[in-house]
């Protein structure tokens, strides 16, 4: 098992410079530039002062030579400085707004796993009854709603219409003149909204594939077996049938991981929450290559190490990976 871990961390180290170098060369060929982006206000700015912002920014050299000196700084955790006026460390930024994604993500990774595993395991047990046809509608709806839709609808109802919630950022104006228990559900209050659209469209997908893993495994012949021996109903469905399900439900909650992280930049731009993905938006709109590189980096190590996850999570769900 160590062995594993250490050969997939090492396979992760080219791998992870192939994500960069892709990016990187996709990043520079997108159209615009940050030159003219902040001249772009200035129409008699002369071609000089253009080169010589691009000189500053190190953007008239050759790709190559610019992917290199960008490589060299990535292995000493440097990410260089932001293209903004403020000519902030990218380190620093990404620091400050990494804590809110990951929070967020977790949250919804939780309550995805929590409600899409005993949805689906119930939806298949009670195949084909009144219970199987209300989840099976709820799956749909949830694969049907475009969720930044779903998000304004709730931000109406709840925040401005019924004022139960808030709709945009971590805490309220009044949030330092709160006790701790009313700091505390004033952060329950701003994260609810975010958390549950975010695990919204998981909760669907993984609560059908669950279903399915489910209805497989209980065709098998262990389980007729178990059953013929006079087994409860409930320890074949939760010792025996649950535990092989859950391998294929692994697997695709890894890969959800990609799409956790990639629907931070909707979320986070709806709900004006300071995290990455308002960042990376931010820094899209004005050609900061530095921090785009930088999100992307986070993203691809954040999404490389829920894949490894997932694959220990086999060997702890099924011990004859374990023993191989």
């Amino acid at each position: 098992m160590v062995r594993y871990l250490i050969k997939r961390l090492i396979l992760m180290v080219p791998l992870l410079i192939g994500i960069t170098l892709i990016s990187f060369i996709v990043i520079h060929l997108a159209p615009g530039e940050p030159a003219g982006l902040q001249m772009e206000m200035t129409p008699k700015v002369t071609k000089e002062a253009r080169e010589r912002i691009k000189a500053y920014y190190g953007l008239d050299k050759p790709l190559p030579v610019q992917y290199l000196t960008w490589l060299k700084k990535f292995v000493s955790l440097d990410f260089g400085n932001s293209f903004s006026p403020d000519g902030r460390k990218v380190t620093d930024k990404i620091i400050e707004r990494l804590p809110i994604t990951v929070m967020i993500n977790v949250l919804s990774l939780a309550l995805i796993v929590m409600a899409a595993i005993p949805l689906g395991a119930l939806s298949a047990t009670h195949q084909n009854t009144f219970i199987d046809k209300v989840t099976t509608v709820f799956v749909f709806i949830g694969f049907a709603i475009p969720t930044f839709w779903l998000a304004l609808l709730l931000m109406i109802l709840f925040g401005v219409h019924l004022g139960w919630l808030p709709i945009s950022g971590l805490r309220s104006m009044d949030y330092e003149t709160l006790t701790i228990s009313g700091q505390f559900l004033d952060r329950v209050k701003h994260l609810l909204m975010p958390a549950l659209l975010a695990a919204f469209g998981g909760l669907a997908g993984l609560s059908r594939y669950m279903r399915g893993s489910m209805l497989e495994v209980l065709r098998q012949d262990y389980i007729v077996t178990a059953r013929a021996k006079g087994l409860s109903e409930g320890k074949v469905i939760y010792k025996h049938a649950l535990r092989n399900a859950l391998l294929p439900v692994i697997t695709i909650l890894g890969l959800s991981v990609p799409d956790l992280i990639g629907g931070s930049v909707i979320f986070e731009t709806i709900f004006a929450i300071p995290g990455m993905g308002q960042l990376f938006y931010a820094s899209v709109m004005s050609r900061d290559y530095p921090v785009i590189m930088g999100i992307v980096v986070i993203g691809a190590i954040l999404t490389l190490i829920g894949n490894m996850l997932a694959d220990l999570s086999y060997a702890l769900a099924d011990p004859r990976i374990r023993r191989s």
